[in-house]
């Protein structure tokens, strides 16, 4: 047993620890990333069953369901509701960079002046177009005089985008468009199902939702996944050192048994001799016993 606790002491180490650190934070991290992803599942589900409660549901009066100030209640978005009154058409906002199927276009927001004064802010559909500052007069009219809509309700957007400049914006809130027109409104708009009576050249129709669940379940599985890979990858790291020792030792312990990185340079080959040089030595009085000739015209010493 001691023999055996005693090869898993390399574990203690600072660098096995900050290791193991770095490997904790990592599962948190796609813990809290899995369980993010399956939250966002559980409120699309949410969503989906009160767009699916209200989308048929027989339609209402919109003062029944929207007022003044009050934001829109959760549970009421998609609620099918109905009003009836005149288009301040001169107040007409075009909602830029809305595209469908890749073409670009905007969508048509028009004031619903009811009788009691205040208006409902009504998302009457899309018309394809490529140019940002398109003119609200050149969308198709509404129909002129008494109009009884029916549409589906929305909460406002938020944000910057919102901001409604000579016409235009890029994201729908009711305050900001009363503002602009200077009238009253309902807060959260409706989007158009229905008009009567029909205009002479309809937009495209609002798009309804997707119902389906989306990519959350499976983004949430492949947190969790990369979670349980770095822990299984850290045990088979600790594996690896016990039974074999630490990686840079091993490389060391290779370069040794090889006899070091110099050991198989080649010796230096000096080339053979193609030839020797052999001095010829002559006698001759007053010379040296071992002079060697120069040899004359004919060749011979």
């Amino acid at each position: 047993m001691r023999d055996w606790l005693a090869s898993w002491r390399f574990l203690v180490s600072r660098r096995w620890l900050l290791f193991f650190l770095a490997i904790v934070m990592v599962g948190y991290g796609t813990w809290w990333l899995g369980e993010w992803q399956f939250g966002r599942l559980e409120d699309r589900k949410q969503r989906n069953a009160v767009v699916r409660a209200n989308e048929d549901r027989t339609p209402a009066p919109v003062a029944d369901v929207l007022a003044p100030g009050q934001p829109v209640a959760e549970d009421e978005e998609w609620r099918l509701v109905t009003a009836t009154g005149e288009y301040d058409v001169d107040d007409t906002v075009v909602v830029r960079y809305r595209t469908r199927d890749g073409m670009p276009g905007v969508e048509a927001v028009v004031p619903l002046v009811t009788d009691s004064g205040t208006a409902v802010v009504v998302d009457r559909g899309w018309h394809p177009t490529d140019d940002p500052s398109f003119d609200p007069a050149d969308l198709p009219a509404p129909p002129a005089g008494e109009v009884t809509i029916t549409g589906w309700v929305r909460a406002d957007g938020t944000g910057d985008s919102t901001e409604v400049t000579d016409h235009s914006t890029r994201a729908i809130n009711s305050a900001e468009i009363g503002v602009a027109a200077d009238r009253e409104v309902f807060t959260g708009f409706v989007a158009l199902r229905s008009e009567s009576p029909e205009p002479a050249e309809p937009l495209e129709p609002v798009e309804l939702p997707e119902l389906d669940d989306g990519p959350h379940f499976f983004y949430g599985l492949q947190w969790w996944f990369f979670g349980i890979l770095a822990l299984g990858g850290f045990l088979y790291l600790a594996w690896d050192e016990r039974r074999n020792g630490p990686r840079g030792e091993r490389a060391r312990s290779r370069r040794r048994r090889s006899g070091g990185p110099f050991s198989r340079q080649s010796e230096r080959v000096i080339p053979p001799s193609t030839g020797t040089i052999v001095p010829v030595t002559k006698d001759d009085a007053g010379e040296s016993r071992k002079a060697a000739t120069r040899p004359n015209s004919s060749g011979a010493p």
